[in-house]
């Protein structure tokens, strides 16, 4: 059968659909043998390889469990992040690879809601301020949205993973996009909460100095057991993978979970901030 001759040269999204080509026949696969392992359509793989389809987290996920890559360093997931590469974070492609296999997902967040708990319209509403500041890119803006609807079909597997999340209290008091988007915003917190094997916490204000992290944190623990964690500067996200220092940092949250509201408090303090109840 006659195919196309690719050039992997020409852009990073066709260096990646050569690479998705060279597994496949160093597999000896057809399209269609492919297809039958990772659940995408023949014609879907082809659009890939020729650079006429966006590949997504998704897809090279899948495609990494067939051809053995998952949890190597030359995964095609991560290569995948680094085509998006300039709208996010060195350090968050890594870990956003971490995440996609965790069994257990520990969070705190600030300033902003998680990625994992934010709306389409929240999402977009946060890219597009980035790009009024001259930031990123509106196609970096497109490329930020959609990270975070990759990163949300973790909470969409069998069997899903443990997701434990603490916000500090700024994360529910600083509206983002129209009333009605944020009034959905806070909606998607209290199902998220309501979701058998979550944990939702706010962190109040009045914690003051008993809240032990001031920046992003994030705490996995992996099918093996292993723990990792993943904290971001300004600039820079960076995953630790030292166990002692990994440990001290989840008896840390572990301390921060203890300070914290309930989950029916916290859910009563969204659903107040719902109804306009300071």
């Amino acid at each position: 059968m006659n195919r196309n001759e690719l050039s992997p040269d020409a852009s990073p999204r066709a260096a990646f659909g050569a690479r998705l080509r060279s597994l496949r026949d160093a597999h000896s696969w057809t399209l269609d043998d492919l297809s039958a392992r990772i659940e995408y359509s023949a014609s879907h793989i082809s659009g890939v390889e020729n650079a006429k389809r966006e590949p997504t987290i998704k897809f090279a996920e899948r495609a990494d469990r067939a051809f053995g890559l998952t949890g190597t360093r030359e995964t095609l997931a991560s290569d995948v992040f680094r085509i998006r590469g300039g709208s996010l974070l060195e350090g968050f492609s890594e870990y956003v690879t971490c995440e996609a296999r965790a069994a257990e997902v520990r969070l705190f967040e600030t300033g902003v809601i998680p990625g994992l708990l934010q709306t389409e319209e929240y999402a977009n509403a946060l890219a597009q301020s980035a790009v009024q500041r001259g930031i990123i890119t509106p196609e970096q803006a497109r490329e930020r949205v959609a990270v975070v609807a990759d990163r949300q079909n973790v909470l969409r597997r069998t069997p899903p993973p443990l997701v434990m999340a603490v916000l500090d209290e700024s994360c529910v008091r600083r509206p983002i996009g129209t009333d009605a988007q944020w009034d959905a915003q806070l909606a998607r917190l209290l199902e998220f909460a309501e979701q058998p094997g979550t944990v939702l916490q706010l962190a109040p204000f009045t914690m003051g100095v008993r809240r032990t992290f001031d920046l992003p944190l994030y705490v996995l623990t992996m099918p093996d057991r292993s723990i990792v964690a993943y904290a971001e500067s300004a600039t820079r996200g960076h995953l630790q993978r030292d166990g002692r220092v990994v440990a001290a940092i989840l008896g840390t949250y572990y301390q921060l979970q203890a300070e914290a509201l309930p989950q029916a408090a916290s859910a009563a303090t969204i659903n107040a901030l719902r109804k306009g109840t300071p």
